[in-house]
């Protein structure tokens, strides 16, 4: 099993009422529940740990999980209310506004961490429940406990407009980054933590630090694996684009069921990739994000559609 911890929210959505009127529809989000979504759409076993709310946008949530086949009683429950991210779509490009005071997300504590069995092969970390306090010193610290034993991932998925303590962040990412077996950072988030430079250096770089393997997303022109002694790249899958709501996630999840389906989300593995099991992590991973972006919001495929 993988399990995804980190940020599950109601994602409102701008659209146009019967009479014209513009109006804000909910749908289930966040980085790292819609990559939860997408694998459990692609048919890997997966489980969901964050704060989630017994509050009516929770009940989406939950049910949302439930109809991909993701498991969430790992989840911490509380009558906090849900985080809301209003978001606005310029050009199909989405920016976000949002709510997250005292929710149930945002107040996740190391006092929730669940005792995790077994067959959890896989831990997966990211997006905006690493910015901010308890939240994220509390997946900071699941992290701590169980990459010793278990492959952990991360996609930090960097919104700089949303981080209020830069130094605070950049030292907690770079920690989770160094512990991390596989990460993942599209070119922006890249530069963001690295500089300028060309992205290969940059990823070396990076990888000096700990990782053994690192994906970077390049927008419309395709992803890349980078390794100690591997650069493979593949160009992205064409699509007609609706907007890019969960794009990046949705890759997160193609790449990981591509591993997981070679057997090589171990350790060792993992320090080991042939050539053709990384080209097999971006080609899953790229079409799997054209589908999502050919659709609104974030609407990962089913396995039968790739």
């Amino acid at each position: 099993m993988i399990l995804c911890c980190g940020e599950a929210l109601i994602d409102m959505l701008p659209r146009q009422s019967s009479t014209g009127e513009n109006t804000f529809a909910p749908f289930a989000g966040g980085a790292v529940f819609n990559t939860a979504i997408a694998l459990g759409r692609l048919g890997v076993k997966t489980g969901f740990f964050s704060g989630l709310s017994t509050d009516l946008f929770g009940q989406i949530l939950t049910d949302t999980l439930a109809a991909s086949h993701v498991e969430s009683s790992f989840a911490a429950r509380s009558p906090r209310p849900t985080t809301l991210a209003f978001v606005k779509l310029v050009g199909g490009q989405a920016t976000y506004a949002f709510y997250d005071e005292n929710t149930a997300g945002r107040l996740l504590s190391i006092a929730d961490l669940p005792n995790l069995p077994g067959e959890i092969s896989t831990l997966f970390f990211g997006g905006i429940s690493l910015v901010n306090d308890p939240a994220a010193s509390t997946y900071s610290e699941l992290q701590t406990r169980e990459a010793p034993k278990r492959v952990t991932m991360i996609d930090p998925n960097i919104r700089p407009g949303f981080i209020t303590d830069e130094t605070a962040y950049r030292n907690r990412i770079n920690a989770m980054i160094t512990r991390a077996d596989i990460v993942k950072l599209s070119d922006e988030d890249l530069r963001w933590l690295e500089g300028a430079g060309e992205m290969a250096t940059l990823g070396k770089n990076l990888l000096s630090r700990g990782p053994k393997l690192l994906f970077i997303t390049e927008g419309a022109s395709g992803a890349r694996a980078i390794t100690a002694t591997q650069n493979r790249f593949v160009a992205a899958t064409r699509a007609t684009v609706a907007d890019t709501v969960g794009a990046g996630d949705t890759f997160n999840a193609g790449a990981l069921a591509a591993l997981h389906d070679a057997a090589a989300l171990t350790k060792d593995a993992i320090a080991n990739l042939p050539d053709a099991t990384l080209d097999a992590a971006l080609v899953r991973g790229t079409r799997a994000a054209a589908i999502t972006v050919s659709r609104p919001g974030a609407n990962p495929p089913w396995a039968h559609e790739l």
